[in-house]
């Protein structure tokens, strides 16, 4: 089999997408034929293979909005090499289903999570500028695909609710690299490093991270850390954030808020480490709040579980589907609920259950099974 990935975005670049699709190509390639389309990141070759997998990078003014557009030439001539062609929300859609139409090949859509009817909700946007944001989203789910793969079930009841044929909508989770996230790979050492080089020995520290955007909810959990403080005189809050630079007003606004609370003292944000250091932060910690308004699958939340550390999360998306282990659920967005479930877990009170796998053999058999029903041969009608 032949698959073309089309993805705005490709390995260095790293999120929630490419960390599927690069696992996915990886484990596909063994056996198939894989390649990827991608916009041309600065310091990246146009053209390499990468683990077995081959990557063409198309000039985009390094814009993933341009390689809507600049991807399309390329997509066609190589969608007609290729038997299927995969793609994702949300700028490489529009070019991977038109080359594959033009190619004649079947075109799978991965839908990480629905914001159509919430853009306003979540962003904040004005509401003329959410409204464009919501009609172009839903014009790449009513381009007729013929799969549409949701992340997880919360992801999938969204995208139904918007009308799309449910025999053409399958949901398969991501994966998680287990072998990385291994309490054993983190030496006892350099937790406590963390801890004395950040303060925060003989303190009960709650920690989120990752990138500012305003789907993740950080404002939330920085208001609650008052009422936090109240109860547990002694608590810090240790914030990670990620991407500053991409997203500059919202990562602003987060500092202006620490630096005009009551609770600065019991704040601490710290720049984004490297993910080969993520295991020994989560480690040095007590609980890991996951305060996001939107999530499709919500890695933190699984990785935090893996690792063993009890975890509070909104009710937000898919994250009381995928919260394992040790864990408290709040509100969203309810300030007063989020602290009330941080102090239980500093009480030991949790609600538990066994923790979650999610294996990346079963997200590729999952993909792989998905694609191998599209070739089947259609028969011909009597």
């Amino acid at each position: 089999m032949k698959i073309l990935f089309v993805c705005e975005n490709y390995y260095p670049h790293l999120g929630g997408a490419e960390v599927l699709f690069k696992n996915l190509a990886e484990r596909l390639c063994k056996n198939h034929e894989v390649s990827i389309l991608t916009h041309h990141l600065k310091d990246t070759n146009k053209k390499e293979n990468l683990n077995g997998v081959d990557i063409h990078r198309v000039s985009s003014f390094f814009s993933r909005y341009v390689f809507t557009f600049s991807s399309l030439p390329k997509a066609i001539r190589l969608a007609r090499k290729h038997d299927l062609v995969q793609t994702t929300t949300f700028n490489a859609a529009f070019p991977a289903w038109v080359a594959a139409k033009i190619a004649g090949k079947p075109v799978v859509l991965t839908v990480h999570e629905v914001w159509a009817g919430k853009w306003k909700q979540v962003t904040g946007f004005s509401w003329f500028k959410s409204g464009i944001h919501d009609l172009l989203e839903r014009m790449i789910y009513f381009l007729p695909f013929d799969k549409y793969v949701c992340v997880s079930d919360a992801t999938r009841r969204d995208l139904l609710k918007l009308g799309i044929n449910k025999n053409k909508v399958e949901r398969v989770y991501n994966g998680l690299d287990y072998a990385f996230w291994n309490s054993s790979n983190f030496k006892e050492e350099e937790i406590e490093k963390i801890r004395k080089d950040l303060d925060l020995q003989d303190k009960f520290v709650y920690f989120s991270w990752g990138r500012s955007g305003s789907s993740k909810g950080f404002e939330y959990a920085i208001k609650a850390a008052k009422f936090i403080a109240e109860k547990i005189p002694n608590s810090v809050f240790l914030l990670m954030l990620g991407t500053p630079q991409k997203y500059k007003k919202k990562h602003q606004e987060l500092l202006n808020l620490v630096s005009t609370s009551s609770a600065r003292e019991h704040i601490k944000i710290i720049d984004s480490q490297s993910y080969a250091q993520l295991g020994c932060y989560l480690k040095a910690v007590d609980c890991v709040v996951v305060p996001s308004v939107s999530e499709g699958f919500g890695y933190t939340t699984v990785e935090a579980a893996t690792m063993g550390v009890p975890v509070v999360v909104s009710d937000a998306g898919s994250l009381p589907e995928i919260v394992s282990g040790k864990y408290q659920i709040f509100k969203s967005k309810n300030i007063l609920d989020l602290a009330e479930k941080v102090v239980k877990v500093a009480n030991q009170e949790y609600q538990q259950k066994k923790v979650k796998k999610f294996e990346w053999k079963n997200s590729a058999e999952g993909y792989l099974e998905i694609y191998s029903s599209l070739l089947i041969p259609k028969a011909d009608p009597l």
